[in-house]
């Protein structure tokens, strides 16, 4: 997995082709995206820290976005 941009994230997180599964343990709340099963995407927040990963495939997965 590699680091992504916030706007990424959230374009793959709106997707309704994908779902959207959270996780929090103590001060780690982790938030993955899957699509059929399989993990593309997570953003994971610690304390104040928060970090977007994905796949390295995961251009294939973004929506066109209107301007």
């Amino acid at each position: 997995m590699k680091l992504i941009m916030r706007s990424e994230f959230d374009n793959l997180r709106n997707n309704p082709l994908h779902s959207v599964e959270s996780d929090v343990n103590g001060e780690k709340q982790v938030v993955k995206i899957f699509r059929h099963q399989a993990l593309i995407s997570k953003r994971v927040t610690l304390k104040k820290s928060v970090r977007y990963f994905a796949i390295k495939a995961y251009q294939q997965y973004l929506t066109e976005e209107e301007t």
